[in-house]
């Protein structure tokens, strides 16, 4: 019976066209009127902030809109909260944390930003005390502030600025991570100096591993705050699809075996095929010369589009869920095509392979499905080889995908304050 009425629902949207395919859902004032505005101006160059209201102790926080760009080079907008501490700013200013989500989805309305109160301590919707339909607020928010720290959240492009959204492409992610954090600086009621710490988990780690190799985008001038002083970076849990490609250059078959094998990582159930599918739509809106029909066939074009412009994460899986059951892996071709484009694609969006340009420092929990920790232990063993600093930790205990945040904050934060102190740092590379 449930298969009928799947295939009547299905069959019911395919008969109306999926007229709602690239409708926006419904969005509140502040971003309904930034999805109107053009991209223009200097990156990091905040173009709406809406002061708003925070339960953090000491705190004042505001709804900001700014320019970032993508990594085709395009100009975006994206959305982001910001918190910062009451009162004067100490002589130099007040260091930055930047924030870099996990996965919310991919429509407009999934900006953590956009959910009842979000400048608050991160709030887990899988875990017991999660409160919302999604994952929102910024880790170990409340004692950042307690030091004096200004904080930012990236929404990301895409998550309630307009344009679509380049889900897990850590190029796009890291720079909007990045152009946050120049907004901040930018913005006199923080009191923010340069010294910057990014911070980020699963999208968000990839997208802080990404942002640690892109000097040359750091270091770009014309923006409202050229120069930042990046004194560190913490991964908890980060993606990197990249990682996994073949050295040298793509033929068909490297290409081929590439989409292969990271298909198999992800299609063993239905919430990591929406991971899966997901990034393959967020890949495409990056860069424009692949085609969802590559990797799709024309029911699963239609229905990915449907869904990822419409819903958030969760809601997303449980749609393929319902409408699908077993049988989602049936709206990718067998035999995809183009695929040496869509794997330079994968490689260039992802996270470079270069030497880090500060230290990194990685957490992850042992019992990790939905990032495998041999991903980050790759980039570990890559990036220490070019002469980085890259500490990478296991987390005591049975951790998560989902428990890591909360458990590595006691490590992460002492970490941290010596990063911002400017302490020695010893080598944390692996020693042969």
């Amino acid at each position: 019976m449930k298969k009928i009425l799947s295939n009547l629902v299905v069959g019911f949207l395919l008969s109306i066209g999926f007229s709602a395919a690239h409708a926006d859902p419904p969005m509140q004032p502040f971003y309904a009127a930034v999805m109107k505005m053009a991209p223009e101006g200097k990156l990091g160059q905040v173009i709406k902030q809406e002061k708003i209201i925070t339960s953090i102790k000491g705190a004042q926080a505001w709804k900001i809109a700014y320019i970032s760009s993508d990594v085709s080079g395009r100009k975006t907008i994206s959305t982001g909260v910001v918190v910062a501490p009451t009162g004067a700013a100490p002589v130099g200013g007040r260091p930055v944390m930047t924030w870099a989500h996990g996965t919310t989805g991919s429509a407009q309305n999934c900006g953590p930003s956009q959910v009842i109160d979000p400048a608050v301590p991160l709030n887990e919707y899988f875990l017991l005390g999660g409160n919302s339909w999604t994952d929102y607020g910024l880790p170990a928010a409340e004692e950042f502030i307690k030091e004096g720290y200004v904080l930012v959240a990236t929404d990301y492009q895409g998550l309630g600025g307009g344009g679509r959204h380049q889900y897990s492409v850590a190029a796009t992610n890291g720079m909007d991570t990045l152009n946050a954090a120049r907004a901040v600086v930018s913005m006199k009621e923080t009191g923010a100096s340069k010294k910057t710490l990014v911070y980020g988990w699963s999208q968000g780690g990839g997208a802080t591993i990404a942002l640690a190799g892109m000097p040359e985008y750091i270091k770009q001038t014309g923006t409202v705050a050229d120069n930042l002083d990046i004194v560190g970076f913490v991964a908890l849990a980060p993606q990197d699809i990249s990682i996994l490609a073949p050295a040298g250059k793509h033929d068909q078959a490297t290409a081929d075996k590439y989409f292969q094998d990271s298909q198999k990582m992800f299609l063993d159930n239905v919430f990591n095929f929406t991971h899966a599918t997901m990034f393959y739509w967020g890949t495409q809106a990056a860069f424009p010369n692949l085609k969802l029909s590559d990797i799709f066939t024309d029911e699963g074009v239609k229905v990915a589009n449907e869904i990822y412009s419409n819903k958030c994460m969760h809601t997303a899986s449980d749609t393929f869920n319902f409408n699908y059951g077993s049988s989602y892996a049936s709206l990718l071709k067998q035999k995809p095509s183009n695929t040496v484009a869509w794997a330079e694609a994968m490689l260039k969006g992802g996270v470079p392979v270069v030497k880090p340009v500060a230290p990194i420092q990685i957490y992850f929990g042992s019992k990790d499905t939905a990032v495998p920790p041999m991903m980050h232990k790759l980039y570990q063993e890559q990036a220490c080889k070019l002469g980085g600093n890259v500490g990478r930790m296991q987390l005591p205990g049975e951790q998560s995908h989902f428990t890591t945040p909360g458990s590595s904050k006691p490590f992460y934060l002492a970490w941290v304050k010596d990063r911002i102190a400017g302490k020695p740092l010893a080598n944390a590379c692996p020693q042969n």
